[in-house]
């Protein structure tokens, strides 16, 4: 299940289409019974998490958090994926995007980093840029490498 958590009010933010989109990501990846929590925030807010969190002392597009349930809670939740949606935004424009679709991307990018991926080295990175390319493609948004 995908909840957004639209913490700053932006009605930029299509909840409806990101949280039916997500679900059918998750599906497809087989953690569709697993809960996701999408959280859209300021730019102070994920500047202070990229500190506290990554010694970053800067904003950024887009922030994971795996789960931090003890085994013993029978919890399939995958984490939460924080998205500051004025750095997504500023981005696209520099990038010439698409908001929604450039948002997306960021949203499956942190879907991805809860699942294990990681683009640390070259080698990961264009594994984890691969799927990326391919999740992408199946809803409809050109691959954002190019």
């Amino acid at each position: 299940m995908v909840v957004i958590q639209n913490s700053i009010n932006d009605s930029s933010i299509n909840e409806a289409n990101l949280v039916d989109t997500l679900q059918r990501v998750i599906d497809d990846l087989g953690k569709g019974e697993s809960e996701l929590l999408i959280r859209i925030v300021d730019k102070d807010e994920i500047q202070e998490l990229n500190k506290t969190y990554r010694h970053q002392d800067k904003p950024t597009n887009v922030l994971s958090f795996e789960s931090d349930f003890p085994i013993e809670i029978d919890e399939a939740t995958l984490g939460d994926v924080v998205i500051c949606s004025e750095v997504v935004s500023t981005e696209a424009k520099e990038q010439n995007k698409i908001f929604d679709d450039h948002l997306m991307h960021m949203a499956v990018h942190g879907i991805l980093h809860l699942l294990g991926y990681d683009h640390v080295d070259s080698a990961d990175a264009k594994k984890m840029e691969s799927l990326e390319i391919k999740i992408l493609e199946k809803i409809k948004i050109a691959n954002p490498y190019q």
